[in-house]
């Protein structure tokens, strides 16, 4: 009795009582809720499974950016929209970054004019919906650029017409796998070596020449090139008929979702990162002046380092915002995962439970491991105490 006793007034067994009961709980409803849909839609005659990722899907897709057709699979569908969310997200991302940093530094500029319309910027992008602003960008690409005869040229290289923006693309020709490995084993060695210099010289004061190690893998990557015969090539789009064939082309339903998505987060990015360098305190900004150091250089070496341990947070924030918000291309047709696989492939299937919950787990394991990402690049650049 005693014993049973001494766990009631514990507070770590309840504690884990309590969490180990609602854990319970909580697999129970899920259990209920699987259960009644499949009773459920087997009363309906609802096929369940994941069997018709096989099938044909039947239907073609405006943007592929790996192999597909009307003879593919179901699956190959998913990956087609998968492949163009993660495309647009990473550059959106980036983008976002580089714009959201140079707004920031605007804003907190000296210069009145400089400031202002950062303010304006701000004000304006992040408090218009984004889907208003995806559907302006859409209107904008496709009624007020030229027609595909009327291109606007650019070196003979890049065209520009109400269809897309075709560009130069890169040919792999056999060989060309050697060389890519080849790179990454020298871009990883570079990062390694990298990292064990500073390790060195944080622990012994001594810096080592990285310089050396450099060149000697910048040469190993010009052997490969030159042993494999260069298996690289440009292919350069030509007007054929009515549309321009070859090359790559971006379509005005990516460059008006790559916009909006870039331009509206870039905006709330400018507050996070504003809010950063605002809390770094005045004294590192008074130390940097005294020390004669210029505005950029004290800023990039002093104030935005010390400033990231507060802006990531939140910045990971935006990075997941942005990923979520590309679904929204489904309203002008740009053929990402809900628009392709959480619309056509639903509708066309009926599999709509297996569908959404295809769909949540790719969204949530996007997120999961963006979040992994920063949060590791959070750890590292945090304070320690040794």
């Amino acid at each position: 009795m005693s014993f049973f006793t001494g766990l009631f007034y514990s507070e770590k067994a309840r504690s884990v009582f309590f969490q180990v009961a609602c854990l319970m709980i909580f697999f129970l409803l899920v259990g209920m809720i699987i259960f009644n849909a499949a009773v459920n839609l087997k009363s309906q005659g609802t096929a369940t499974g994941f069997e018709f990722l096989r099938d044909r899907s039947g239907f073609s897709i405006s943007q592929v950016p790996i192999s597909y057709t009307e003879d593919s699979t179901f699956f190959r569908a998913f990956l087609v929209g998968l492949v163009n969310t993660i495309i647009v997200s990473f550059l959106g991302i980036i983008f976002a970054t580089i714009l959201g940093f140079i707004v920031a530094i605007c804003r907190l500029s000296s210069n009145y004019l400089l400031s202002k319309l950062a303010v304006i910027y701000i004000e304006i992008l992040r408090n218009l919906p984004l889907l208003l602003q995806i559907v302006f960008f859409w209107y904008l690409f496709t009624n007020s650029l030229p027609v595909v005869r009327q291109s606007i040229n650019l070196a003979n290289h890049v065209f520009i017409n109400n269809r897309g923006v075709h560009i130069p693309s890169l040919l792999f020709e056999p060989g060309s796998l050697v060389v890519v490995v080849v790179l990454l084993v020298v871009l990883a060695s570079l990062t390694i070596y990298r990292g064990l210099l500073r390790r060195h010289q944080r622990l012994t004061g001594v810096r080592w020449p990285y310089w050396p190690y450099f060149a000697s893998s910048t040469g190993v990557l010009v052997g490969a090139l030159l042993i494999t015969g260069m298996p690289f090539g440009i292919e350069v789009p030509k007007l054929t008929g009515f549309n321009f064939e070859g090359g790559m082309v971006m379509s005005p339903e990516f460059l008006a979702l790559f916009a909006s998505l870039s331009l509206y987060t870039a905006a709330f990015i400018a507050e996070v990162v504003r809010a950063g360098i605002l809390a770094v305190p005045k004294g590192q900004v008074e130390a940097a002046r005294a020390l004669g150091l210029k505005r950029s250089t004290a800023l990039s070496l002093v104030i935005i380092p010390q400033a990231m341990r507060v802006i990531v947070p939140p910045l990971t924030n935006q990075y997941l915002n942005l990923t979520k918000n590309s679904s929204l291309a489904a309203a002008i047709g740009y053929p990402e995962l809900v628009a392709v696989f959480a619309g056509t492939v639903l509708n066309q299937t009926g599999q709509a439970v297996e569908v959404i919950a295809i769909t949540m787990a790719v969204y949530l394991t996007l997120s999961l491991t963006m979040s992994l990402v920063m949060n590791i690049y959070n750890k590292k650049i945090q304070l320690t105490q040794r």
